[in-house]
């Protein structure tokens, strides 16, 4: 599957779970919720991937996690607030780099509706 095509799947998920448990609750809860649908799915998933730093070629364990990492290429940033900031973003970026995966998708399911939180993040490699 491409990138294009697992992030059709993950959003359609996302948005099942957000129409059924609505805004208000942890993101612990969302990411669990995503990854148990993704993976029912049939799709490959890892959640809470630890993603190390590589500083002067030692790899560092700085305990950076991807909430989700789908099919080893796409980064799901999962986030339950008021609004989505630029931190996050360059969180969600960040991840992206350090694995030199190409899509990434920052959801911020605290809002009404889903498609209003989801923001889809490419890595120009």
């Amino acid at each position: 599957m491409t990138e294009n095509e697992i992030s059709h799947q993950i959003i359609g998920k996302a948005i099942e779970i957000h129409q059924f448990l609505g805004p208000g609750l942890l993101e612990s809860a969302y990411r669990e919720c995503l990854y148990y649908k993704l993976q029912k799915a049939g799709i490959f998933v890892e959640k809470e991937k630890p993603m190390p730093l590589v500083y002067n070629n030692v790899k560092l364990e700085c305990g950076y996690r991807i909430d989700i990492l789908v099919e080893h290429k796409v980064v799901i940033e999962i986030k339950s607030v008021e609004t989505l900031n630029d931190v996050h973003l360059a969180q969600t970026l960040t991840y992206m780099k350090l694995g030199d995966y190409k899509l990434g998708l920052l959801m911020n399911f605290n809002v009404v509706l889903l498609k209003n939180g989801i923001k889809r993040v490419v890595n120009k490699l």
